[in-house]
């Protein structure tokens, strides 16, 4: 496994340490674990972000969306351990804030 050496403060060196003491973890094991995650976490955002940008081309090509009540409401129940319908997608007028005079 090649190393990899970083530098840091000797405030940080000591939070981590004493993080990691808290943890139960050697330094070591705390700040690859803490790469690790975050690594996780910028891989599951980028996942997000190209998701929400293939459904906004979708949009933008069929301009179906759902209703944000509608997705209000499905969510809410969703969230009180129901099993709502899903709300269905369809053709939206949207009227811009410039359009309304």
């Amino acid at each position: 496994m090649p190393t990899t050496t970083i530098r840091l403060d000797d405030d940080l060196k000591e939070r981590i340490s004493a993080a990691a003491d808290l943890a139960g973890k050697t330094a070591h094991a705390f700040i690859v674990d803490a790469i690790a995650r975050t690594v996780d976490q910028v891989e599951a955002e980028e996942e997000l972000h190209r998701i929400a940008e293939k459904r906004w081309a979708k949009l933008l090509v069929t301009g179906n969306s759902v209703p944000w009540d509608d997705a209000k409401k499905y969510l809410a129940a969703r969230g009180r351990g129901e099993r709502p319908v899903k709300p269905t997608a369809r053709k939206l007028e949207h009227r811009w804030a410039d359009d309304a005079d």
